[in-house]
């Protein structure tokens, strides 16, 4: 057997040790410098059929969407339209201190994408805390998408599903990639809030859309597209890798875009992802074993993505689970441990 075909057993092993920790379904998607693209399944699609899962499926990609808002940002940035330096309040008066409390003519745009707006974390029908000052320290929030994907459509006239689609989407052939829009009745086509386009596995959650607790259930036809910019794209395994190689190497963002992007803020104390550093919608994650990847995560309910690689590009991994209720830092660990460590998962 060689190097590469044991490394691909293991990860078959880790896909299955997902499974058993918290499944439904696992499917992954591994490219590595030029070689053709490696797929592994675990796991079911739907629970009631018992249908495997398979490649070229929809999913809901969660907190992930923020890379392709911050890219987004960027390239407005690149035409003038804004800066990172803008306050909010030049964009929008009034509303951070209507809705959070906090003081919009403090905080940058920047500072909404890298999580130091001092802006709290909220959830549908929870009360916000009082923010902190901005600048101060990294709070993972998904009201800085909320008003930064607000901030673009100020910006350029358009919603912000056209201008992912204009600026990022269409110019890289991601052709399962879309954001849905709210209210739309869950039609399933362009814009659509509810129903994933075909194919799809049927998407599970343990909880409510607060985090609450509840019985596993089936979440596929729901319609998250309150979770906008902070949450609610939906995508496919090689639309993610065409995406994420275009951020690593460079192909979608100038030189000076680029090194904004990459520029992170250290997010130890916040009680976030353990070995992280945040950046404008992305992040690095420090393995075990040394090596720190780049890409990010997400989770939203039913469905847990991670797409992550070697900061130059031409070696990631995305991964996608119909489920939500596994251990997400130890499913991370074995499964990109298994892809980039030398030697057995740390």
């Amino acid at each position: 057997m060689s190097t590469t075909e044991a490394r691909h057993d293991e990860l078959r092993q880790a896909l299955d040790r997902a499974v058993a920790g918290g499944g439904p379904g696992v499917v992954a998607e591994l490219r590595r410098y030029g070689a053709p693209p490696w797929y592994a399944t675990a796991g079911v699609a739907d629970l009631t059929t018992g249908e495997a899962r398979r490649p070229g499926e929809h999913f809901r990609i969660g907190s992930f969407t923020k890379a392709f808002v911050g890219a987004v940002v960027l390239r407005v940035t690149g035409d003038g339209k804004l800066t990172l330096d803008d306050t909010v309040a030049a964009w929008l008066p009034g509303l951070v201190e209507e809705h959070l409390g906090g003081d919009g003519t403090a905080i940058t745009v920047r500072q909404l994408l890298n999580h130091t707006s001092g802006l709290p974390d909220i959830y549908p029908g929870q009360e916000p805390p009082p923010p902190a000052a901005p600048g101060e320290r990294f709070i993972y929030s998904k009201a800085n998408y909320t008003i930064a994907g607000l901030i673009v459509e100020k910006a350029t006239g358009a919603p912000l599903a056209a201008e992912i689609e204009r600026r990022v989407a269409r110019p890289l052939g991601l052709t399962g990639t879309r954001l849905p829009s709210e209210g739309n009745g869950g039609g399933g086509g362009p814009g659509g809030g509810g129903a994933l386009p075909v194919p799809h596995a049927r998407h599970y959650s343990a909880f409510d859309e607060a985090g609450g607790p509840v019985p596993v259930h089936d979440v596929t036809d729901a319609d998250l597209s309150w979770a906008g910019a902070a949450g609610g794209m939906v995508s496919t395994t090689s639309d993610l890798h065409r995406f994420l190689d275009a951020l690593l190497s460079g192909r979608l963002l100038t030189p000076e875009q680029q090194r904004e992007m990459f520029t992170t803020v250290p997010t130890e104390g916040s009680g976030w992802v353990p070995d992280t550093a945040y950046g404008l919608g992305v992040y690095s994650q420090r393995l075990a074993c040394g090596v720190t990847l780049w890409g990010g995560g997400g989770y939203i309910q039913g469905s847990t993505t991670y797409a992550m690689g070697e900061r130059q590009g031409g070696h990631a991994l995305v991964c996608n689970l119909n489920g939500d209720w596994n251990d997400f830092h130890a499913t991370f660990t074995d499964l990109y441990g298994t892809a980039f460590c030398p030697g057995p998962a740390s």
